[in-house]
């Protein structure tokens, strides 16, 4: 799977999110610009030693990141508000999970683009505005994974 972090903004969720890709052999993309220094200590610390074990990219902006897909690439950008909820999705190895910037989501112009992709994760309490993000990629990455089978080859637990 790839995890695709658009303009993220606080380390230590990037960092948690990066050890979430060292766990599941994820590749994570990360769309300038960035609300931090790589050599952040916060992204280090949340990150841990799982830094070297994460095939991680960092991309100017979303049109270099697009330019470089395949043409088969699946993209599902996961946002408040979508038409579905992303346990509906039908996830393969491979597709790129999209997450925007923790105050401002992804571009609405985008979703729009993408209407037929765009998933959200049910919450019940009105109130709740969103989770925390790498609460987020942690519910979509491992239902895609459950639905692959978590890999069969690796350690599943």
């Amino acid at each position: 799977m790839n995890i695709v972090l658009v303009e993220p903004e606080i380390p230590p969720n990037t960092g948690n999110v990066a050890r979430l890709c060292a766990a599941t052999n994820s590749a994570l993309h990360l769309i300038e610009p960035l609300g931090f220094g790589l050599d952040d200590r916060r992204l280090k610390r949340a990150g841990m030693d799982y830094w070297r074990h994460v095939q991680w990219h960092r991309w100017k902006s979303w049109e270099a990141f697009v330019k470089q897909l395949p043409a088969d690439a699946r993209l599902w950008l996961i946002e408040s508000n979508g038409p579905m909820i992303y346990s509906h999705a039908k996830f393969l190895a491979g597709d790129f999970l999209v997450f925007g910037r923790e105050t401002a989501g992804l571009p609405r112009s985008l979703l729009e683009q993408n209407r037929g992709r765009w998933l959200r994760i049910p919450m019940s309490n009105p109130v709740s505005r969103s989770l925390n993000l790498s609460n987020c990629v942690a519910l979509v990455l491992f239902e895609a994974l459950r639905q692959q089978g978590f890999g069969k080859t690796g350690n599943s637990g």
